[in-house]
């Protein structure tokens, strides 16, 4: 049986991937994920951390197929979402038919991370809290249930590969919250269905499983969720407007087309107020960036020349409906030297 979903250590996964030949098929990849998580996990539960992107879904999926209703799916809302996001991924994973349990925690991850500006410590803030709020509700089910022996999580090949640097260990591009943590607190062993995958793969993998296009689809969103999109210290008003200038921007990249042609597409709030004019008086308000990338995998990433006439609309349309921003900018920087998110 194939160990790589059981813990292969990270040194000899990037050896096999950066070595890694011949064609690859998504569907034989379920049908031997599958057989190696039945044959893996037995009769035991697992418990999995949906955060509503293509990874966790494809994960939480493929582990229903093995294991079905031993699986526990927990879901927890870190204020730090797209808005609107919570109702629509949780009616997509009961639609699906998975064993999902929702936990409200967004007052606990905004009150933790008050005066906080540091990028690093924002992501291990909110991998902290992620961990003690799925903590406490993964120990609540054990209790029903009667014992869960597995932490299913939907790391990826990347995750692992900007965690690690075989030439410089310790090193690394920056911290994930699928790398680590758990299992010291929980004594649970660690299974991740896609951890020989790039984002590319895993959502060939989610079309196999015949998973919706629009979930599939979705673009890639970081852990941290908009904590890492606010640069500087977060706080519950600036989550709101960025909420908002998400949305518009969001909205409009599906209603012209363009959203399925990217790789994804962020907005970016900045610590930088401008001057700027509104009914014929001065303001002085927040500038947003609005960043959009195409890649194939998330190593290298390339900016996208959206049409002038579309970013001017979504920039007026920003303006005009977001309180508090008088300023959209576009950022043109490819990945590298520039990383993806700002943070």
């Amino acid at each position: 049986m194939n160990d790589y979903y059981f813990g292969t250590p990270t040194a000899r996964l990037v050896e096999i991937k950066e070595n890694e030949q011949g064609a690859w098929s998504a569907e034989t990849y379920v049908a031997e994920t599958i057989g190696a998580l039945r044959a893996g996990l037995g009769d035991d539960r697992v418990v999995l951390g949906l955060s509503g992107g293509v990874d966790s879904s494809v994960s939480a999926v493929l582990l229903h197929r093995a294991i079905g209703d031993r699986l526990h799916c927990i879901f927890v809302d870190t204020g730090l979402m797209r808005k609107g996001e919570h109702d629509e991924v949780m009616a997509a994973y009961e639609g699906m038919g998975l064993n999902v349990v929702g936990v409200g925690a967004g007052d606990k991850f905004l009150g933790d991370l008050r005066g906080v500006a540091d990028p690093e410590a924002k992501r291990k803030i909110i991998g902290r809290d992620f961990i003690e709020v799925f903590e406490a509700e993964a120990l609540r089910l054990a209790r029903t249930v009667g014992g869960i022996k597995w932490l299913a999580q939907g790391t990826i090949f990347p995750d692992i590969s900007e965690s690690f640097s075989p030439k410089r260990p310790g090193v690394a591009v920056k911290s994930h919250h699928n790398v680590g943590g758990l299992p010291e607190k929980m004594n649970l062993r660690i299974v991740e269905p896609l951890r020989m995958l790039y984002k590319n793969e895993v959502r060939e993998v989610g079309r196999a499983l015949g998973m919706s296009e629009r979930l599939v689809g979705r673009h890639p969103f970081p852990g941290p969720g908009l904590g890492v999109r606010v640069l500087g210290e977060v706080t519950p008003a600036k989550i709101a407007t960025l909420q908002e200038a998400d949305k518009i921007f969001i909205d409009s990249l599906r209603a012209a087309g363009l959203y399925d042609r990217v790789w994804q597409a962020a907005v970016i709030l900045l610590p930088v107020q401008s001057t700027g004019v509104a009914a014929g008086a001065r303001t002085f308000e927040n500038a947003v960036a609005l960043r959009v990338v195409n890649s194939v995998n998330a190593v290298t990433a390339d900016p996208v020349a959206l049409p002038w006439e579309f970013l001017e609309g979504v920039a007026r349309d920003i303006i005009a409906g977001v309180e508090g921003v008088n300023r959209v900018v576009y950022d043109i920087s490819p990945k590298p030297p520039a990383t993806i998110e700002w943070e």
